[in-house]
């Protein structure tokens, strides 16, 4: 009985060193070696396939992102009754499905990024070269533009080639340029 008496009085203190905890604690070797940064300009990338593919699979991610979620919000939309759509939920479960599919299939070609704001903050954070970072927001924002003009395309320029596009007045290009603005809104940052 008296052991167990000295150990409820002892309490915490039962071990009289100190243990580190929080950020103190992770001061020992870790099971990991940090990257060095990347160095700001890098000729040889310019070089390389591997940089080029890279920039395709960041174009084709960022289009297809926004494609198919575009595409299932205009579906909810344009629904006469909302029991016949997939709803809010089948939205966010487009959104999330297509970042969980799109990261997984690009992380081993480019990192996964889809989203410019994601590229310049590994920029600030010298994970990626100045080239590499401007080369994969050109393409990313090129993707994201293109969206709108695969969207609202008639049906008609798309199924007869002799017909004239609609002039820049018309409802048709307005559409295409509020299509832009909403594409490259979602992959802009906030202020």
């Amino acid at each position: 009985m008296e052991g167990k008496e000295e150990d409820v009085r002892l309490g915490a203190n039962k071990y009289s060193e100190r243990q580190p905890i929080g950020t103190a604690a992770q001061t020992g070797d870790k099971d990991y070696n940090e990257p060095p940064p990347a160095p700001l300009f890098e000729p040889s990338e310019l070089t390389s396939w591997s940089f080029y593919r890279a920039g395709i699979a960041e174009f084709m991610a960022t289009f297809l992102f926004l494609y198919i979620t575009i595409l299932t919000v205009m579906g909810v939309v344009k629904s006469p009754t909302k029991c016949a759509t997939v709803g809010i939920q089948g939205i966010a479960w487009a959104f999330g499905g297509m970042i969980f599919a799109l990261v997984y299939c690009t992380a081993g070609i480019s990192g996964g990024h889809i989203n410019p704001a994601v590229t310049f903050g590994l920029l600030l954070a010298r994970k990626l070269t100045i080239t590499r970072a401007v080369f994969y927001m050109v393409m990313q924002c090129l993707g994201a533009s293109l969206v709108p003009l695969c969207l609202f395309t008639p049906s008609s320029l798309l199924l007869t080639p002799s017909v004239a596009p609609e002039t820049p007045t018309s409802p048709y290009w307005h559409r295409c340029l509020l299509g832009s603005q909403c594409s490259w809104y979602t992959l802009l940052p906030s202020p």
